[in-house]
């Protein structure tokens, strides 16, 4: 049985367990499952941690409004976190300050000691746990430091009006749950459920996260969170048998893996199950709609993608000034496996699709993880979606390892390289990049210190956002990385020299038609228009598409963690609005 679909014995029990947000930690109802007549055989503790499940991401980790609402993704309406124009919330359980899950992880931990069954305690008993440290790690990302709560409360408890607690106090404790549950699941491939492997592979996201985020916040002890990042990451990446998922070759396997129905164990660790029968989602919709997602690649992430042969795209002369066509040629195939290029088939098809701009705000059409047409009609999509694969591992070790300066060559051979040659792409080379820092990735992170390893370290930050593309993690990494004003920098689309016919695809036919008010001088072959009238070029009559009429503002005082609810900071005077939010 797959861990998703979960019975309906499960979904009544979460909602049985799951209490309201004003009274997240206190609240007893008089139907809560008795624990004097469950939590006694192997099945009950099964059963119950079946519904911690529905805690993990679902498809909104892929959404630009939700999970990529960063600088790669521009949608048709801006977040309010992208423009800068964030609110404190005001109810109670609010922006994402809600503890109901936390409960329902401490309940079952705290009542499954009596179900006599050992090995199963150990095997459940890690599965609570790993929820728990996936549960604190958001919070802590999110809002720095937070309540640790290990324990179900009761009306009246003291603890409910608490401070936040240190957050080396909450890391440790993640990393305490998440030593404990690596310890005891079991050594074994399951594509919907947690194992040893999940909990290694959270560890080494945790680690990287928190320890990256010390150490560009200048915030003590980042050594050893960099260190356990790695050793996690080398430990999976030694001990279990995924590898990356080749099937189809350079040209298409890194497609295949995303916008395929069902993933597999190959490279995937943990996906979310949906499929025809139970479960779909709206994510073919949102990337396709003209009027509901329009999602477009910014030109900045298209810039960063190398040529075919490994040298830099940005280093070419006029480099910023050329067109689709040019700009897609003998490039790292990644490029035309996550944005549409000029042979562009939808998946499962056998003809090239029609040139269409309409739902893109910037010329680059999204189809990394965009599944058949059959599936683009609103809730109709029942691809997997991926939550943790090999490929990000990789990427964490290779990072955590040159920030520390301990990162050799055999290290990017069995990391950063093997993701290379799925694609054909020419090795990274630690000498050749530390020895030629790449200025245009320079400016875009200039936190990025001088030192010994500071090209490698830009060269990876490449990889990770090209690699990990469409897949939650950029908004995380900037602010980990304390890079948070490179949202302020102009996310456009592509160029165009004038108004007038371009040729997209290279057959010598016009695709695409920009013009100002007036289409009646397109050729016939065209098959997508522009009018700069609705959808305005930097430049007037030529540049870049400009989907965004406004200054985006991240500010360094305040933007870095979100604001708690005003509703719980009167309930609760002990705690303290993060800075910059009491304003």
């Amino acid at each position: 049985m797959k861990r998703f679909n979960i019975t309906l014995c499960v979904l009544l029990i979460s909602l049985l367990l799951g209490a309201c947000n004003k009274d997240y930690l206190n609240t007893v109802p008089k139907d809560r499952l008795d624990a004097t007549k469950f939590f006694n055989t192997a099945k009950d503790l099964e059963v119950y941690t079946n519904g911690f499940y529905t805690q993990l991401p679902d498809y909104h980790l892929y959404d630009a409004s939700y999970g990529e609402s960063s600088d790669d993704i521009v949608p048709l309406i801006a977040t309010d976190r992208i423009k800068g124009t964030r609110i404190a919330p005001v109810a109670s359980g609010s922006g994402d300050w809600s503890w109901s899950d936390l409960r329902t992880i401490n309940y079952f931990l705290t009542h499954y000691q009596k179900c006599p069954d050992e090995a199963a305690k150990l095997r459940y008993g890690a599965v609570a746990r790993f929820f728990r440290a996936f549960f604190y790690y958001n919070k802590v990302r999110k809002f720095g430091d937070v309540p640790w709560y290990n324990k179900v409360l009761n009306a009246g408890d003291e603890e409910l009006y608490k401070p936040r607690d240190s957050r080396q106090l909450i890391m440790d404790s993640i990393l305490s749950d998440l030593d404990f549950a690596i310890a005891n699941l079991p050594q074994e491939v399951k594509i919907n459920e947690i194992t040893r492997y999940t909990a290694l592979a959270l560890k080494s996201r945790v680690c990287l996260f928190e320890g990256s985020f010390r150490k560009y916040h200048s915030i003590p002890d980042w050594e050893g969170l960099l260190k356990a990042a790695a050793e996690s990451s080398d430990k999976l990446m030694t001990e279990s048998p995924y590898k990356l998922y080749t099937s189809g070759g350079p040209d298409k396997s890194y497609r295949d893996l995303f916008a395929r129905n069902d993933q597999t164990t190959v490279e995937t660790i943990l996906a979310k199950d949906y499929n025809l029968d139970f479960g779909r989602h709206t994510l073919g919709y949102l990337m396709t709609s003209p009027t509901s997602g329009s999602w477009g690649m910014a030109q900045d992430l298209v810039d960063s993608y190398l040529k075919k042969d490994g040298t830099r795209f940005t280093d070419v002369d006029g480099f910023d000034k050329l067109t689709f066509y040019d700009v897609m040629q003998n490039r790292d195939p990644r490029l035309t496996q996550s944005t549409a290029g000029p042979d562009y088939m939808v998946y499962g098809a056998t003809t090239p699709e029609p040139v269409s701009l309409n739902a893109t705000t910037t010329g680059y059409r999204i189809i990394k993880a965009l599944p058949g047409k059959d599936q683009w009609s609103s809730s109709s999509s029942y691809n997997d979606i991926i939550i943790f694969r090999l490929g990000e591992i990789l990427l964490n070790y290779a990072e955590a390892k040159a920030e520390l300066g301990t990162l050799t060559q055999q290290d990017l051979d069995r990391s950063v390289n093997l993701l290379r040659d799925r694609v054909d792409m020419p090795h990274l080379h630690l000498a050749e990049a530390n020895a030629d820092p790449d200025s245009y990735l320079a400016a875009m992170y200039p936190n990025v210190n001088k030192g010994a390893n500071k090209g490698v370290i830009l060269e990876i930050r490449r990889e990770r956002r090209v690699e990990l593309f469409n897949e939650g993690f950029r908004w995380d990494d900037l602010m980990r990385w304390k890079e948070g004003k490179k949202l302020e920098k102009p996310m456009v689309g592509l160029y165009f020299p004038k108004l007038g016919a371009y040729d997209f695809t290279g057959d010598g036919k016009a695709d695409v038609y920009v013009y100002s008010g007036d289409k009646s001088g397109a050729p016939a072959s065209v098959t997508s228009f522009i009018d700069i009238k609705q959808r305005p070029l930097t430049d007037g009559q030529s540049g870049n598409m400009n989907p965004f009429d406004y200054q985006v503002h991240f500010d360094e005082g305040k933007d870095y963690l979100q604001p708690l609810p005003l509703e719980d900071l009167k309930l609760n005077k002990a705690l303290v609005q993060n800075p910059g939010w009491d304003q």
